[in-house]
């Protein structure tokens, strides 16, 4: 049995960001087993500023993640334009780690068409796809 959570609802990247849809926007995060891998988060590079929209395409960089043990690229499931940032992760990247199917969410997409999900694993395959790599 895996000891990482999944969420029903959620799509998940091989980079380990998952993505929820809803009508046409989609919120992305990273996934319980990342922040596990990635231990303590203590600073995230998000578009903070809301200086217009920005665009990014499927699997483009969005940010970057820091936590105690490394930085990592974050990478969108969906392409779109950026329409919310997360400020609470700003004072508060420690989010990540408590809460990162909720609390943690880091932007959120409206979707250019439709969001092209085939490359994404549900719950389950995402599952099998973490507990095969620890090995």
């Amino acid at each position: 049995m895996t000891r990482w959570q999944t969420q029903p609802d959620l799509k998940y990247a091989r980079s380990d960001e998952w993505v929820r849809i809803e009508g046409d926007e989609a919120t992305i995060g990273v996934s319980d087993y990342a922040q596990d891998q990635l231990g303590d988060v203590v600073y995230l590079e998000l578009p903070w500023d809301d200086s217009g929209a920005r665009e990014v395409a499927a699997s483009g960089k969005f940010g970057d993640i820091e936590s105690v043990k490394a930085t990592s690229e974050l990478f969108s499931p969906v392409g779109g334009t950026i329409v919310r940032v997360n400020a609470a992760l700003k004072d508060h990247p420690d989010l990540v780690n408590t809460d990162p199917y909720g609390e943690g969410w880091m932007v959120v997409i409206k979707l250019n068409g439709a969001p092209g999900l085939g490359d994404l694993l549900d719950p389950a395959a995402y599952s099998d796809y973490c507990e095969h790599r620890d090995h």
